[in-house]
């Protein structure tokens, strides 16, 4: 179940600690169908990836393995919010999962390392065969293609990011800017750390309760700021954002008027992302003053949005791509006992042959002519298998076909046995 498939209580209803999913692993390995298993739990998904014998079943126990972890929690059925896919589907799926393309957020790079986090975990718990080995680390390598081929991620789409987007065209880097925060809510803490990865070193902190901006502060290294004095320390600031969502204007055009005098007219930028405004919009009438509101920025992110939904028809192209490799490699197993048991028998007919004849008519032999008759039969072998194999590998995108070779193959040669 995601985001789309269940509300939020049901998905927590049934989400996995971190702590707790190798014992949860070790419970699911119990149901008789499912092989080999990892367990995916975040705040917008929780999947369970399996091979297994037998499909159908194996998504009857995986249901039921849900129900489980969800009725310890006293809640009812889970079926309405339940989404299952098998094969080729259930391989696109993961794959989309992985580049980004089935998160909330199309493009944001925190589900790759939250599936290998999971994938590792599974690891430890003994849980990983070779398909969910090769599945996952293919998954890993189309995410990556998704973001090295396509500009998917390349756009901010939230209004923090949009901010400090706009702040890098601004003033080409941050590093060197000194950046004022009006406001420690969540809205200022996120800020803060979108301006911290952005490489702000020097940011001051001011909130109407002097606590919050104390503390918001030293989670970020930078300086508290007495909300009453925060107007004389305007002149030091580069770019000022607003967000406290305070119905009055903190900022008027006259205050930064007489800052950017003190400051020798030097570029500043302000950003007013409060929903009721902070800074006055005559600011934006000065000289080297930039001010952004909401809804500028909120213009900016569905642009950005947009931009992305359309690398996104790129990024399904590639996924379809390597959707269609995998499953070439899947069909190559289930041909492989096939071939080797075709293999093996005519393997046992040439050995028996060749025992025959050389204990016979050809026992005065030398051992180079020995050696000549071994190759001679082992190529004439290699040459029947040949349009088999090849039958076998071709057929591989028609699964009737396949199934049909396979099952003419086992009569002919009584490979059933």
């Amino acid at each position: 179940m995601n985001h789309r498939s269940a509300p939020i209580e049901v998905r927590e209803s049934v989400a996995f600690d971190t702590a707790y999913v190798h014992e949860a692993l070790g419970r699911l390995r119990t149901y008789p169908s499912i092989q080999e298993s990892v367990i995916l739990s975040t705040c917008n998904r929780v999947e369970v990836v399996a091979a297994a014998l037998n499909g159908v079943s194996a998504s009857e126990e995986i249901k039921a393995f849900l129900a489980e972890q969800r009725a310890r929690k006293n809640r009812p059925s889970l079926d309405d919010h339940v989404y299952i896919h098998h094969g080729p589907e259930a391989v696109r799926h993961l794959f989309r999962v992985a580049a980004s393309l089935d998160s909330m957020v199309v493009g944001e790079p925190q589900i790759l390392g939250q599936l290998k986090e999971y994938y590792n975990a599974a690891q430890a718990a003994g849980t990983v065969g070779t398909i969910l080995h090769r599945l996952f680390h293919r998954s890993f390598s189309v995410a990556k293609r998704v973001r090295n081929e396509t500009a998917i991620a390349s756009r901010a789409v939230s209004v923090s990011s949009v901010a400090v987007e706009l702040a890098k065209r601004i003033f080409d880097r941050l590093e060197d800017k000194t950046v004022m925060l009006i406001g420690a809510g969540k809205m200022g803490d996120l800020m803060a750390r979108h301006l911290q990865r952005s490489g702000v070193h020097s940011l001051m902190v001011t909130n109407r309760t002097f606590e919050r901006a104390v503390e918001l502060a030293g989670r970020i290294h930078g300086s508290p700021i007495l909300f009453e004095d925060f107007p004389r320390y305007l002149t030091l600031a580069d770019l000022v954002i607003g967000c406290t969502g305070s119905p009055e204007i903190l900022v008027d055009a006259a205050t930064v008027d007489k800052v950017l005098r003190e400051r020798k007219q030097k570029a500043m930028f302000l950003i007013d992302i409060g929903d009721r405004r902070n800074f006055d919009p005559a600011i934006n009438e000065i000289d080297n003053v930039y001010l952004y509101n909401i809804d500028d920025l909120k213009g900016v992110a569905e642009e950005n949005l947009q931009e992305r939904s359309n690398e996104a028809e790129k990024a399904e192209g590639i996924v379809q791509e390597e959707v269609h490799n995998f499953t070439r490699w899947i069909d190559s197993l289930e041909q492989v006992p096939t071939i080797t048991a075709l293999r093996q028998r005519l393997e046992e007919i040439r050995q028996r042959e060749l025992e025959r004849s050389l204990g016979g008519s050809l026992r005065d032999l030398s051992e180079k002519q020995r050696a000549a008759l071994e190759d001679m039969t082992t190529a004439m072998m290699n040459k029947i298998l040949h349009a088999p194999m090849s039958h076998l590998k071709l057929s591989s995108n028609d699964e009737d076909e396949k199934t049909l070779y396979i099952a003419a193959l086992k009569k002919l040669f009584d490979l059933e046995r």
